[in-house]
């Protein structure tokens, strides 16, 4: 994983794992995560929309048991992996804020943390 001048986050798309997530903390501060679902990424802000507080259970647990949703450790809010929607618990109807991502012909993740917050 490295950062940029330019704000950018790059990894490899081989750090999430089919099925997985996996969680980096960016040199401005910023903390994300990434969910691998049926060989498409998905890339958030690792802050739960209630609290503003990092999701995780354990270090890269993003997941509930079933490896269904995205689940917070602190309220156990359920967020759709595709969408970020809270489907579940106290910020029901809000969402995770999605991050653009592009992915380059070597796999190289290149996620943009120019956003608020």
């Amino acid at each position: 994983m490295t950062m940029t001048a330019d704000n950018t986050l790059r990894f490899s798309v081989d750090d999430v794992e089919q099925g997985g997530s996996k969680g980096f903390h960016a040199s401005n501060g910023q903390s994300v995560f990434a969910v691998n679902k049926d060989g498409q990424l998905y890339v958030y802000l690792n802050r739960c929309p209630h609290l503003g507080i990092e999701l995780e259970w354990q270090e890269d647990r993003f997941l509930d048991s079933e490896g269904m949703m995205i689940q917070c450790a602190t309220h156990g809010a359920l967020f759709v992996i595709e969408n970020g929607e809270c489907v579940a618990g106290p910020c029901a109807g809000e969402a995770l804020t999605a991050l653009p991502f592009v992915i380059d012909d070597r796999g190289q993740v290149s996620v943009c943390l120019d956003q608020p917050g």
